[in-house]
């Protein structure tokens, strides 16, 4: 169970301190259960409700600095999973970023940047699908790793691209 102050990667919500466990007065919440109130820090002015017993949206204790600094390490050697089939494309990021798994964030990443590279060289252009997980998965990757490693979510590209080079 998570306390008040953890921070923890919720969903598509991204990184979230925890400011509250315990039972919600609201008329849409269930009385009998409990709920981990989640502030994202991203988005400032919203609140996520979850119960404690959620299975459908992990949720896990964000990076310490030193798993970002390993992760950001690791990515060249983290294989991409480009699928020719648009809709199990599709399918396979949508599980990606909704697992919150970091390794799976950076396969999707790295693996829509390869093809991107690779379309524009042909003067095509990206399926819209490509690019909107890639946003989604740098989104909550970056903003991850920004927290993590106490930095702006902005300069996080230039900071992997600096580490990957050496």
């Amino acid at each position: 169970m998570y306390q008040v102050n953890d921070s923890v990667m919720y969903g598509t919500h991204g990184v979230c301190e925890v400011t509250a466990v315990g039972r919600l007065s609201m008329s849409v919440a269930d009385r009998k259960k409990k709920y981990y109130t989640l502030r994202p820090v991203y988005q400032k002015d919203s609140l996520v409700y979850v119960p404690v017993d959620n299975v459908k949206l992990p949720m896990r204790l964000v990076l310490t600095g030193k798993e970002a600094e390993e992760l950001v390490e690791e990515i060249p050697q983290l294989e991409t999973i480009w699928i020719g089939n648009e809709k199990e494309r599709e399918s396979q990021y949508k599980e990606a970023v909704r697992s919150g798994d970091c390794r799976e964030l950076v396969r999707i990443i790295k693996t829509i940047y390869l093809h991107k590279k690779e379309r524009v060289d042909e003067g095509k252009k990206v399926a819209a699908v490509d690019e909107r997980y890639f946003h989604q998965a740098e989104e909550l990757l970056y903003e991850e790793l920004a927290y993590a490693l106490n930095m702006e979510v902005d300069q996080i590209g230039d900071y992997i691209a600096s580490k990957i080079r050496k």
